[in-house]
């Protein structure tokens, strides 16, 4: 479970360092394995331990290619897709295309999304949580929740 927000930096070469808490869970679930692609919503990245996007991959291609939003989705999540290995120094390098997708610079958010990850600028980020996006109607999922 992949849980809480952690401000990470990104060198000159598109690497960052994934936190030790982090690192440890993807290690032991996936042996560092991961995908990355583009959110199809934010201008940010989705972190999947490669086992979770291949439960998820399935279902992505067998939406219909004749709705122009599915297909937009099916463009974004597998044609951003890359695969990715945390290395010997708990590094991964985010390519630049991705980089570009979510306006990745020095300063990232890496967040904790219970099964994946999503990887944020940090200003992109503040700028999120400064907005009022997402405010609206309530889904009735959430009616009967209680924090």
């Amino acid at each position: 479970m992949y849980l809480g927000s952690h401000a990470i930096n990104m060198d000159a070469k598109g690497r960052l360092a994934i936190p030790a808490r982090v690192r440890d869970t993807l290690l032991e679930e996936c042996a560092g394995n991961l995908v990355v692609t583009a959110h199809t919503e934010e201008r940010c990245l989705l972190v999947y331990p490669e086992p979770q996007w291949q439960e998820i991959l399935p279902k992505i291609e067998a939406l219909s290619s004749f709705n122009k939003v599915a297909r937009r989705a099916q463009r974004l999540l597998i044609g951003y897709a890359c695969e990715l290995q945390v290395d010997a120094n708990g590094r991964v390098l985010i390519p630049p295309t991705l980089r570009e997708y979510a306006g990745l610079e020095k300063k990232l958010m890496l967040v904790g999304q219970g099964k994946k990850l999503e990887l944020w600028s940090e200003e992109r980020w503040m700028d999120w949580l400064d907005s009022s996006e997402g405010e609206g109607e309530m889904p009735e999922e959430m009616a009967s929740l209680s924090l």
